[in-house]
């Protein structure tokens, strides 16, 4: 174990404008070619000057996190390398050309590029992310027939293979698959996968591969529950027992620097090992096969709900919901409630095609909870949406989703106190 001998990290320093790549929602909106093509320069430099054995920030990364204080995560050109290095040994693919599908302002979107640099490519930028527009699966075709050579790669978010797994049958569901098909892999990350998205991709022979990770440790950093080399896994234990999911540590040269500016979290965060190991203590659970060497991720540490008393993993009752044959995805929220303390509501998306008589899901899904979970952890309410609002990434927007679960369980409760006083 690797606790004993820890050291925080101290907070890095800000590169200089020019320096690095700056991405994130408080980045100016400019062209995305203009943007790509600075961003290919840049990191081309920075990479280059690794080749001559300095290693300096290559990437910042500004997300809100969890608790919506902005962080600016510092990713030296090494973290990068490693990590396309990385993404080369587990797809076997080399001089990869990649298809652009996500925004430049996310990890996800700046690492296609960053990779891109060191192969020698040039990316290929969907319609969705130049123009800003709805990625379609006409746009996914389009773009996919742009590429030219034989091994190619993307990533993706859960919603987008969605997206495109629902195009109805005829010659456009016929040229998605062959799209879908003709890369080497597609890298599928972001947020949690159903599991009846997987099993779709599989039975549709499509090359997708899970990926685990974060603006953190350079985006995905462990591919189908499997480190990819170099990368290390540790679980610290919870207080629940040896047995129970613990905190997920990840370690190696794919972790960023620490947060620049925030020295308070950094130190919380980030650490070195007696080694010279760089460490990240995120804010997952999991548990890690010593014999398999597989990490399972089964939720977050502040995803816990406690209603009546009882705690329910939301991630859990996501899972729980996501298993009945007509829902699509499922997104569980704890709401303040005077009589619970919390309640727990969920939203669902159904699958596309299903003829669904209102009120059917709403009332079957809760039993099917209880019965795999208890009666405790059942949703009080259920929201059924066409489609989760989304962030420009693709995935869904939990915080308004949080927003309109809120809304829809004080009107309800609402609406019965009239009911009682009338």
């Amino acid at each position: 174990m690797i606790f004993d001998s820890l050291t925080p990290l101290p907070v890095p320093a800000l590169p200089g404008r020019g320096a690095a790549v700056r991405v994130g929602a408080d980045q100016p909106a400019r062209p995305a070619t203009q943007e790509l093509n600075e961003a290919l320069r840049t990191f081309s430099a920075r990479f280059t000057e690794l080749e001559k054995g300095q290693d300096g920030p290559a990437l910042v990364v500004t997300t809100s996190g969890s608790t919506g204080t902005p962080k600016q995560t510092v990713l030296p050109a090494s973290a990068l390398a490693a990590s396309a290095r990385g993404t080369e040994a587990a797809t076997n693919t080399h001089d990869a050309q990649w298809l652009l599908a996500l925004p430049l302002q996310y990890v996800a979107g700046a690492q296609v590029v960053a990779r891109s640099a060191l192969a020698g490519t040039k990316p290929v930028i969907t319609t969705s992310v130049s123009e800003g527009s709805r990625f379609t699966a006409q746009d996914f075709i389009t773009s996919t027939e742009k590429l030219s050579t034989q091994h190619r790669l993307v990533s993706l978010v859960p919603t987008q293979l969605h997206r495109l797994l629902e195009t109805p049958t005829g010659p456009l569901r016929s040229e998605t698959l062959e799209a879908l098909r003709s890369f080497s892999a597609i890298l599928l990350g972001g947020a949690p996968a159903s599991a009846d998205l997987i099993s779709t991709a599989r039975d549709l022979a499509l090359p997708v591969v899970r990926t685990y990770g974060s603006a953190e440790t350079a985006g995905g950093c462990v591919y189908e529950g499997k480190p990819l080399p170099g990368v290390r896994v540790q679980i610290e234990p919870e207080a629940t027992g040896p047995e129970a999911p613990g905190r997920i540590w990840l370690g190696g040269p794919t972790i960023a620097s620490g947060y620049t500016k925030d020295p308070q979290r950094t130190a919380a965060h980030f650490f070195i090992d007696d080694n010279g190991t760089r460490w990240y203590r995120t804010d997952d659970l999991g548990t890690f096969g010593p014999s398999t060497g597989s990490l399972t991720v089964t939720g977050r540490a502040d995803d816990v709900l406690i209603s009546g008393g009882i705690k329910t993993s939301a991630a859990a009752v996501a899972t729980a919901l996501e298993s009945h044959p007509d829902v699509r995805e499922a997104l569980v929220a704890g709401v303040p409630d005077a009589r619970w303390g919390t309640t727990i509501t969920a939203a669902i998306t159904p699958v596309a095609g299903r003829n669904i008589q209102p009120g059917e899901l709403t009332d079957a899904l809760p039993r099917l909870v209880a019965e795999k979970l208890g009666a405790a952890s059942a949703p009080k309410l259920i929201e059924v949406l066409p489609e989760f609002p989304t962030l420009p990434t693709g995935k869904p927007d939990r915080r308004a989703v949080q927003a309109l679960l809120t809304a829809a369980w004080q009107a309800q409760q609402g609406s019965r106190g009239t009911s009682r006083g009338s």
